[in-house]
């Protein structure tokens, strides 16, 4: 057998303890933000008609946005669909930022919080699994 790292195992051991806190801090920051968004597509769409009316979705797309947020969260949250959650929350987070630079908004803080939390979106998932950081070698 070749001496190349096998990305379906990797030991235990690689992973640091503080790099693992890091990711799970990190992870815990985009699903309570992006709970938080979906809770008030849902329940509070009044506070953020202006912003949708802004960006010109129709009020009537918060009980869509809602559940989709809430999805995205809900399976970036579970460790088993994690990297499906990850790239379901880069895809949302790209159309957010997308909505924004459309009516000239570049450089926003929805833009740059958007970009923040994926960028914390992967930057968790590769401080907390082994195999990602096997994938995705920064440094070799």
């Amino acid at each position: 057998m070749s001496k190349t790292m096998n990305l379906y195992h990797v030991p235990e051991a690689m992973t640091l303890h503080p790099s693992l806190w890091t990711g799970r801090i990190m992870s815990a920051i985009v699903v309570i933000a992006l709970v938080a968004d979906g809770s008030i597509q849902l329940f509070a769409p009044a506070q953020i008609a202006s912003v949708l009316q802004e960006t010109g979705f129709a009020m009537d797309l918060t009980r869509v946005l809602g559940p989709i947020i809430l999805t995205c969260a809900i399976l970036y949250a579970i460790p088993a669909t994690t990297v499906l959650g990850a790239i379901l929350v880069t895809g949302f987070l790209g159309g957010a930022i997308c909505a924004h630079v459309r009516i000239g908004e570049l450089g926003s803080p929805p833009e740059i919080v958007s970009l923040l939390l994926g960028a914390m979106t992967w930057g968790g998932l590769y401080a907390r699994h082994p195999r990602i950081r096997a994938i995705l070698p920064l440094i070799r």
